[in-house]
């Protein structure tokens, strides 16, 4: 009967280790999120002058990120976890260096866009190494799976720019 209490303490110890890492993944996940709302904020109209075709696909981009971010928060908050708000050091760096970036270009427009490529670059990589860490739940990892690819999607929208000009 011992070591039926034992086993049983050490299950649930591994289960709850587990879902704590599960939480601490999905709020990586939710502040890269918030980087992406963040960024996507600075993108200026007059960037669809030049890329109107894209226009409708970014709205929907910051649409699906707004999804996102209640899709995680809501997975954190079940698993017993505190969403943490806030956004990452590396994303509000990158965010400044594109101020100054910005401030020196001579095509504004096109370098806009192509912080936003980077940034989707940076979102799928780290989404990919959550699927891949093996600490997300099965239910989290469905969703994390799916987010990735809307991430993916909207990448491949961005990512020839040249070609997307009036």
């Amino acid at each position: 009967m011992v070591w039926w209490l034992q086993e049983t303490r050490l299950i649930t110890k591994n289960i709850i280790m587990h879902n704590e890492r599960t939480v601490a993944v999905l709020n990586d996940l939710l502040n890269i999120t918030n980087d992406r709302i963040k960024g996507f904020a600075r993108v200026e109209d007059k960037v669809w002058d030049t890329y109107s075709p894209l226009k409708g696909d970014y709205d929907q981009m910051v649409a699906q990120s707004q999804v996102m971010k209640a899709e995680l928060v809501k997975l954190i908050t079940e698993r017993g976890g505190n969403p943490d708000d806030s956004g990452t050091t590396a994303g509000a760096i990158h965010r400044g260096w594109i101020d100054v970036k910005n401030s020196f270009s001579g095509d504004k427009t096109e370098a806009t866009l192509e912080n936003v490529v980077f940034g989707e670059e940076a979102a799928i990589d780290a989404y990919q190494d959550a699927l891949d860490s093996g600490d997300l739940c099965p239910e989290s990892s469905r969703v994390v799976s799916d987010q990735l690819h809307h991430l993916k999607s909207s990448y491949n929208k961005f990512n020839n720019l040249n070609e997307l000009k009036n």
